[in-house]
Protein backbone atom coordinates (compact mmCIF):
# COMPACT_ATOMS: atom_id res chain seq x y z
CA UNK A 1 0.00 0.00 0.00
CA UNK A 2 1.24 3.66 -0.70
CA UNK A 3 -0.03 6.84 0.44
CA UNK A 4 0.88 9.70 -0.89
CA UNK A 5 -0.79 14.00 -0.60
CA UNK A 6 0.22 16.58 -2.97
CA UNK A 7 -0.41 19.56 -1.58
CA UNK A 8 -0.47 21.48 -4.71
CA UNK A 9 -3.59 20.42 -5.62
CA UNK A 10 -5.28 19.16 -2.37
CA UNK A 11 -5.39 15.36 -3.58
CA UNK A 12 -4.85 12.53 -0.91
CA UNK A 13 -4.40 9.05 -3.01
CA UNK A 14 -3.95 5.62 -1.32
CA UNK A 15 -2.65 3.18 -3.63
CA UNK A 16 -3.53 -0.94 -2.53
CA UNK A 17 -1.58 -2.38 -5.30
CA UNK A 18 0.91 -1.76 -7.89
CA UNK A 19 -1.77 -2.76 -10.32
CA UNK A 20 -2.57 -0.77 -13.92
CA UNK A 21 -5.38 1.33 -13.69
CA UNK A 22 -7.91 0.94 -16.41
CA UNK A 23 -10.97 2.88 -14.95
CA UNK A 24 -11.96 5.28 -12.44
CA UNK A 25 -15.38 6.44 -11.33
CA UNK A 26 -16.26 9.40 -8.86
CA UNK A 27 -18.51 7.08 -6.38
CA UNK A 28 -19.37 10.15 -4.08
CA UNK A 29 -18.37 13.86 -5.22
CA UNK A 30 -14.60 14.11 -4.29
CA UNK A 31 -14.64 10.60 -3.79
CA UNK A 32 -12.80 8.73 -6.90
CA UNK A 33 -12.38 4.99 -6.97
CA UNK A 34 -10.06 3.35 -9.26
CA UNK A 35 -10.13 -0.35 -11.13
CA UNK A 36 -8.26 -2.81 -12.78
CA UNK A 37 -9.16 -4.29 -15.94
CA UNK A 38 -11.36 -7.22 -13.82
CA UNK A 39 -12.97 -5.01 -11.46
CA UNK A 40 -10.92 -4.81 -8.70
CA UNK A 41 -10.72 -1.57 -6.54
CA UNK A 42 -7.07 -0.80 -6.45
CA UNK A 43 -6.79 2.58 -5.78
CA UNK A 44 -8.54 5.84 -4.08
CA UNK A 45 -8.50 9.22 -4.50
CA UNK A 46 -9.80 12.33 -1.89
CA UNK A 47 -9.98 15.47 -3.63
CA UNK A 48 -10.09 18.78 -1.66
CA UNK A 49 -8.37 16.54 0.87
CA UNK A 50 -7.32 19.45 3.30
CA UNK A 51 -11.13 20.38 3.80
CA UNK A 52 -12.61 16.67 4.20
CA UNK A 53 -9.74 15.33 6.33
CA UNK A 54 -8.49 16.47 9.71
CA UNK A 55 -4.67 16.32 8.45
CA UNK A 56 -4.11 14.81 5.16
CA UNK A 57 -0.47 14.62 5.89
CA UNK A 58 -0.19 12.72 9.20
CA UNK A 59 -1.34 8.59 8.41
CA UNK A 60 -1.81 6.88 11.41
CA UNK A 61 -1.19 2.48 10.66
CA UNK A 62 -2.23 -0.44 12.93
CA UNK A 63 -2.41 -3.98 12.68
CA UNK A 64 -4.45 -5.93 14.31
CA UNK A 65 -5.58 -9.42 15.04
Amino acid sequence: MKITYDSEVDVLRILFTNAVIEESDEDKPGVILDYDKDGNIVGLEILDASKRLENPRTVEYAVTG
